[in-house]
């Protein structure tokens, strides 16, 4: 029996989270023993780690990287709070120099290279160590194994970091995973010398389960909602692009499309902003935030309407679950979002920019037999693919 490690930040609610569930679930544990070694044991999600599982006990220094910089020195570990402080300091400098939008990649990459001098190796060795999401510091530099595996679910052409400390990272693995091909290829185009190492394992898709937990009773405002109705389900941040679907909505609202809403499922660090932009758009009543949801798919189930507006994506694990559920979906035109669907097929993608956004709502709004047709195909398309997961054995 093979000992493999997979390791991971917690298990808090999220599209990420949510596929390492689904591969979880997917194991065949007559021939894997599986460690999970979350830096933080918290979430939502933990009570859906299969009972096969063992979760290793949590290890204080790991558990400081997604606590602030003063609860890391509240709770004494000087030098890991030290190394935050001068990954911040530098991160933010070249960012201004380098005119990044997001420096907060950057930063974290530097987080980890300056506190791995004080994080502790994993004392176990393994057949096979999988690091589950970037940076991959931990798998790399501190477990012992004979293989090692990378996952990559985001687009990496859109990630600002520094590529000479990225390769020395990714050559310590020997096998990378990406989640579609567009993020495979958007990855080559920055890493092309690691073409040999990658393969694209798609994320597992539980048809069964979505339908099944969309059954499922929750307290959510938008069964009585008589209202047009929009979902997005999404972390709170600039990547997603919740900024550009309030102004959409803004655009909405003065074309005199006054019978709609939209829902926001999520959580995340831009809520203050996206609380002043809704408040400064005057959409306190038809933009609103549901807050974090163990369970999105009763809400997805209640909507007319799936909007993806994000700025970039690996590949939209949410997007693929509304189409599960039959919903008529429209995303932003991402650099991946060929991965999700053909246009005017099973989706639609439109211009990434409020306008386009809003000029695809309408369309959907104004044209009952489109939405019907994207319902339909979504419908009878079979998204179950389990065997994704023989890959992955392949691999190991």
């Amino acid at each position: 029996m093979k000992k493999v490690l997979i390791a991971s930040y917690d298990m808090e609610v999220g599209g990420v989270e949510r596929s390492l569930i689904s591969m979880l679930e997917h194991f065949d544990y007559t021939s894997f023993k599986v460690d999970l070694m979350l830096y933080r044991h918290q979430g939502e999600f933990m009570n859906l780690i299969p009972p096969e599982v063992t979760i290793l006990n949590e290890v204080a220094q790991y558990t400081t990287f997604r606590k602030s910089i003063k609860e890391v020195f509240k709770e004494k570990h000087y030098r890991l709070g030290l190394a935050r402080l001068q990954s911040k300091v530098n991160a933010d400098v070249l960012g201004k120099i380098k005119k990044m939008t997001e420096p907060g990649y950057y930063q974290m990459q530097l987080m980890w290279k300056y506190s791995l001098p004080f994080l502790p190796e994993l004392e176990r060795e393994y057949d096979v160590a999988i690091s589950y999401l970037w940076p991959h510091y931990f798998v790399a530099e501190k477990v012992k194994a004979k293989k090692k595996i990378a996952w990559i679910h985001t687009d990496y052409s859109t990630v600002e970091t520094d590529i000479n400390l990225d390769l020395k990272l990714w050559n310590k693995f020997d096998h990378i995973i990406a989640v579609s091909d567009a993020c495979k290829d958007s990855f080559l185009n920055k890493y092309g010398a690691l073409k040999n190492k990658i393969t694209v394992i798609e994320n597992i898709t539980s048809p069964h389960f979505i339908k099944k937990m969309s059954n499922q009773e929750v307290d959510n405002p938008m069964e009585n909602d008589n209202r047009f109705k929009i979902l997005t389900v999404a972390r709170l941040s600039h990547a997603k692009g919740i900024d550009i679907a309030i102004k959409a909505l803004k655009i909405l609202k003065d074309e005199g499309f006054e019978n709609i809403v939209w829902y926001l499922v999520g959580y995340g660090g831009d809520e203050l902003k996206i609380k002043e932009l809704i408040k400064t758009n005057e959409l306190k009543d038809t933009f609103i935030l549901l807050g974090k949801k163990t369970n999105p798919y009763p809400f997805i189930k209640k909507a007319n309407i799936y909007v993806q507006p994000s700025r970039y994506e690996g590949k939209a694990v949410t997007v693929r679950e509304a189409q599960v559920l039959g919903k008529p979906v429209l995303i932003t035109n991402y650099p991946t979002s060929k991965s999700q669907g053909l246009d005017g097929v099973d989706l639609l993608i439109t211009s990434l920019s409020p306008k386009g956004v809003a000029e695809g709502i309408s369309s959907l709004i104004r044209d009952d037999n489109l939405r019907k047709k994207l319902s339909y195909n979504t419908l009878k398309t079979d998204y179950s693919n389990k065997k994704e997961i023989d890959k992955l054995n392949c691999l190991t």
